[in-house]
């Protein structure tokens, strides 16, 4: 007989019954562990689990917050939202149900080794059924799931078959590594990006450092994101302090913060996540008054690729911002949907028209060519 339960710390799950039913994701039960002690504030999180026998065969992250609809405009449009929001507090927020999570590149929702394909979309269903009742039981009006990959196309079925509204979620970017060295990466660009980056490399750079302990720099990793963070437009959380830390406790040597230094100064760090087949490049920060004579984030993307082809990863995630950039840099994209209803039919109602100008393509030509060639 299958049980269903939704619990509020991952803690409770048992730690190798939880990875089994993600045997292939990096960001695994310790992750999300680290996550969950951080502390993020205005997120709680919940985990849902179907049982057989009392032994874990499906699983799924999700989380509550109050949302703001207008997290996915760019542009003109965020400018506006951003000048009646300081007028009329609270005009865009509403109380949001989510499968997934803030701080993951997908909707992470899984199944035991043992089910086989054919099992596995009822599972789905009734995870997508516990969710939905325990938004209900929180007082939740608004569902939604977050980030759904088009890699798996069971789980889109399922979030479809659910009667839910949809609308394109940003796309991930991914670098595949074929290739035997950095330059002969290079040379598989066009060549105004390839004359750009090998022109970089000729030039004085930072400093890089590898580390796997910073606690002595957060107070200057901290101020680098925030003011990162502050000229995204983009940004759904605010990452605390104890984010960065918690990550280093708990995921051993799957985590590294790659430094960047101009003498004495670190002027940027990037925080990424790699075991032996893939690397996450979960965020990048710097000090823009050093961008541009530095080319920071290109150097940082030239290390990272150098970084996979010596230790002979597979594939280079690199996140859902600059699509522009990264499809010069020989990027594909990897599709996302984000399902979504209100249990009040008047407000569903609503966000159907409000969805046709929060969509995350509608500002953004770059992402709406990438959103166009996954489709």
């Amino acid at each position: 007989m299958i049980t269903a339960q939704a619990f509020s710390t991952i803690e409770a799950i048992d730690r190798g019954a939880w990875n089994n039913c993600f045997a292939d994701e990096l960001e695994d039960w310790d992750y999300y562990r680290a996550v969950e002690r951080a502390g993020i504030d205005g997120f709680h999180w919940r985990y849902l689990t179907l049982h057989d026998d009392g032994q874990l065969i499906a699983a799924a992250v999700a989380f509550t917050t109050n949302y703001s609809l207008d997290t996915t405009l760019q542009g003109p449009g965020k400018r506006v939202s951003r000048w009646l929001s300081r007028r009329l507090p609270g005009l865009f927020d509403i109380r949001l149900y989510a499968l997934g999570s803030p701080v993951a590149e997908q909707c992470h929702v899984g199944t035991a080794s043992h089910i086989v394909a054919a099992q596995r979309p009822a599972l789905l269903t009734q995870l997508l059924k516990l969710a939905r009742e325990d938004a209900v039981q929180l007082g939740i009006g608004l569902f939604a799931v977050k980030d759904a990959s088009h890699r798996d196309p069971q789980w889109l079925d399922a979030c479809r078959q659910a009667d839910l509204q949809s609308m394109p979620g940003v796309p991930g970017a991914e670098l595949s590594i074929n290739f035997a060295s950095v330059d002969a990466y290079l040379g598989g660009l066009g060549k105004s990006t390839r004359k750009d980056l090998r022109r970089t490399l000729r030039r004085q750079g930072p400093r890089i450092e590898w580390r796997r302990s910073v606690h002595d720099l957060l107070p200057r990793m901290m101020a680098l994101y925030d003011a990162t963070l502050a000229r995204s437009d983009l940004a759904f959380d605010c990452l605390p302090a104890a984010y960065f830390r918690e990550v280093l406790n708990h995921f051993d040597e799957r985590v590294a913060y790659v430094l960047y230094w101009v003498g004495e100064e670190l002027v940027a760090f990037n925080l990424v996540l790699l075991d032996g087949q893939q690397m996450i490049d979960k965020l990048f920060a710097h000090d823009q008054a050093y961008t541009r004579e530095y080319n920071l984030y290109a150097r940082s993307w030239l290390e990272n690729v150098g970084y996979c082809i010596e230790h002979k990863l597979a594939i280079y995630t690199c996140g859902q911002a600059g699509h522009a950039s990264k499809l010069r840099l020989g990027c594909t994209f990897v599709g996302n949907t984000v399902f979504f209803r209100h249990r009040n039919p008047l407000f569903d109602q609503l966000l159907r028209l409000v969805k046709k100008f929060v969509r995350p393509d509608r500002s953004d030509p770059a992402m709406a060519a990438a959103i166009s060639e996954i489709q």
